[in-house]
């Protein structure tokens, strides 16, 4: 008797092994089924300390609270999923609860209805510190550039230690777990992300990501918040409809060879580009910081950036997008004379005529050198033809460095997609 209820135990426990592999079981179908794609992201960045020159503007911690901060997808599909990062965190992450729904049109509010976010099927999640985590599968419909209202409860003390500075859209933080409330009652508001790190969906098959990986002027620094003007955004508008998802990987103050205001390119190449799902393309824009911030108030002690130090770095980037059988656009970088010298600017000897001539050479061995897959002369694009050390005045934020709207649209508009996409 012993021996038969052994063998049917073994029996149970193939024929259960079966059925999952099978597909029955709807719960783990449901799981597996669909291509994700990542339709918005944010770059995970550490926060730095008061005595950097440039404020971080965040509160220490949050307890009890509620984040509800809105995203623009750049594909749609009949389901999302919401990534976390704990990443730069000490301690474990605790959401009480987390809500996605439309943005409304007002500040804090939804504009149609929403569904509360669960992991694991439990409505509440802890993220280990140094670690991301993902949602269940959430049925909710996106189309291409819709706008996206997620809620985050914080129910103990949560400190703000994985962030995205410039997020260019206000994050409304109200008291209590208010994340499925139709409006809230900000008591502050910040400009950054918190915690939240990237939005899939389950998009057509076939649709392929590209990703814009660069510093502060491709995270969108001094075009206007709120109004996704960054020259992702205008690209994304181009690309919609065509299952092409364009997610921005720019981090202010971001550089190629060496971290501060987040992790140096080749330090985070592979989490914000090559791991990203469906990825085709990658446009880098980055190096101006490399060149600018030695010497300047950023980094007084360091000493110069040599052009054949920048140029490895780039090859190093090339070689492992080629390595996964990714596309590699290189973007010339934009003139900055004058940059940072406003009235009241904190920034001094951000600008040399030797660090611009250190540009330039980076710029000709782009076009001449034939070592990505196709380049982006956005110097070309956006220099003043009367100066053209400077950005063109219609197309300069005011700061000599960063675009302004206009300027963003029109270097995304100046893309070959084409060459982009390695379409013929």
């Amino acid at each position: 008797m012993k021996t038969f209820f052994s063998r049917l135990h073994v029996l149970q426990a193939i024929l259960s092994f079966a059925v999952l592999c099978a597909g029955l079981i709807p719960h783990a179908q449901a799981a597996d089924a669909g291509a994700w794609t990542p339709s918005w992201t944010a770059s995970p960045q550490p926060v730095w300390g008061g005595d950097f020159v440039l404020p971080l503007g965040l509160p220490a911690t949050l307890r009890d609270q509620t984040v509800r901060q809105v995203v623009r997808a750049s594909v749609g599909g009949p389901r999302v999923r919401i990534v976390l990062s704990n990443e730069y965190g000490t301690q474990a992450l605790q959401i009480g609860a987390a809500h996605i729904a439309p943005a409304g049109a007002a500040a804090g509010s939804i504009g149609g209805p929403g569904q509360a976010v669960t992991f694991g099927g439990q409505p509440t999640v802890t993220v280990p510190a140094g670690a991301p985590v993902i949602s269940d599968p959430i049925q909710i419909a996106v189309a291409p550039l819709d706008r996206l209202a997620i809620s985050l409860y914080l129910p103990q003390t949560a400190p703000l230690t994985t962030i995205h500075w410039e997020g260019l859209q206000p994050a409304q933080i109200a008291a209590g777990n208010v994340a499925s409330a139709s409006t809230i009652k900000a008591d502050s508001i910040v400009n950054s992300r918190l915690f939240l790190s990237a939005v899939l969906v389950e998009a057509a098959p076939g649709t392929r990501s590209v990703v814009a990986f660069g510093d502060s002027i491709t995270d969108g620094a001094a075009s206007t918040p709120g109004t996704d003007q960054r020259w992702p955004d205008f690209l994304a508008r181009r690309l919609a409809g065509r299952n092409v998802a364009v997610i921005n990987a720019g981090i202010s103050g971001g550089r190629v060879l060496k971290n501060h205001m987040g992790m140096n390119a080749l330090a985070r190449f592979d989490r914000d580009v090559l791991s990203q799902p469906g990825i085709s393309s990658v446009v880098l824009l980055m190096g101006i910081n490399d060149i600018s911030w030695p010497g300047s108030t950023f980094e007084p002690n360091e000493p110069a950036t040599q052009a054949d130090a920048l140029i490895a770095g780039y090859r190093q980037l090339i070689a492992r997008a080629r390595s996964r059988g990714v596309r590699i656009v290189g973007a010339t970088l934009t003139p900055f004379e004058g940059a940072l010298t406003m009235p009241g600017s904190p920034i001094a000897n951000y600008y040399s005529p030797a660090k611009d001539a250190v540009r330039q050479r980076i710029n000709h061995w782009i076009r001449s050198s034939g070592e990505f897959d196709a380049v982006a002369d956005f110097d070309a694009v956006v220099r003043d033809p009367q100066n053209p050390l400077r950005i063109l005045p219609a197309y300069d934020s005011g700061d000599h460095l960063h675009l302004g709207d206009a300027g963003n649209q029109a270097v995304a508009e100046s893309i070959n997609l084409k060459l982009l996409l390695g379409e013929r």
